[in-house]
């Protein structure tokens, strides 16, 4: 509907603090609201057709992508960080120039750029299902369900989502539990907790050092010389114990004796 739009010619768009370029100005505010309407630029053009390449061998359509935006080119710097662009008829795909695209989202439940999302998500379903081992085959439902929660998410929270991460959410798909996510993200903790650790001064490190409270290791020391030949360690009142075994012995020894002498007979005289 748009590129059957005469009227969308040019447009004014400007780079917002996100790093992201938005739409301030169309020639066609009948049919394109510029409320929050952003748009990509040639870097994110070029990332986009570089993501779509592994799709094509699970039947990637090049006309759904061309018909998804409309290309335009920069005719002035306004300054300020807004730029003019105008309209082109060149296909994004063949093109060698570094251009603009805005998608096609006057329809957005069943215009040129929906239909460009609901084909990419089917096939990054086909892709993910080829490539990992799913105890149950990924279903594009389960896949829209997921993104969809995150763009709620983000909603609530009152950010702009640029188009160009609704496309690259879709195009860098992986289900929970899978790919280096979780792993990046241990890896990012660790390193935080790391940094949020205090560094000592010096004095306070000379000041931990002569606390004797936390020498255990010359305490530890002193244990270990403590320690018998065997290698067994000395406890406190072992002297006293040897001393009551020999004790013992000696009173076991003069048993004995007694019980080797000749006993007197008890019988009385007749």
């Amino acid at each position: 509907m748009a590129k059957g739009t005469p009227q969308l010619e040019w447009c004014i768009v400007r780079l917002g603090e996100d790093h992201n370029w938005w739409v301030d100005e169309v020639s066609d505010p009948v049919h394109w609201d510029v409320d929050g309407l952003s748009i990509i630029d040639p870097r994110q053009v070029d990332h986009l057709i570089e993501l779509i390449e592994p799709l094509r061998e699970y039947g990637f359509n090049s006309d759904v992508f061309e018909r998804a935006f409309v290309p335009f080119r920069i005719t002035k710097d306004m300054g300020k960080g807004k730029v003019r662009l105008a309209r082109i008829k060149q296909p994004l795909l063949e093109s060698e120039e570094k251009l603009f695209a805005l998608p096609d989202v006057i329809d957005e439940e069943n215009g040129p750029y929906a239909d460009f999302l609901d084909h990419i998500t089917r096939l990054r379903v086909k892709l993910l299902n080829d490539l990992l081992d799913f105890e149950e085959k990924l279903t594009v439902d389960e896949v829209e369900d997921q993104l969809r929660e995150a763009q709620n998410n983000d909603f609530i929270e009152g950010k702009a989502v640029h188009l160009f991460q609704e496309m690259t959410a879709i195009l860098d798909f992986m289900p929970d539990g899978y790919g280096d996510d979780d792993e990046d993200t241990e890896k990012r903790s660790v390193e935080d907790d790391d940094d949020d650790l205090p560094e000592i001064e010096a004095a306070e490190e000379e000041k931990l050092k002569n606390d004797s409270s936390l020498k255990w290791d010359e305490d530890e020391d002193a244990d270990k010389e403590e320690k018998d030949e065997d290698g067994k360690p000395a406890k406190d009142g072992d002297d006293d114990d040897d001393e009551e075994k020999e004790e013992k012995d000696d009173d076991k020894d003069e048993d004995e004796e007694e019980d080797d002498r000749p006993k007197s007979s008890k019988r009385g005289r007749g």
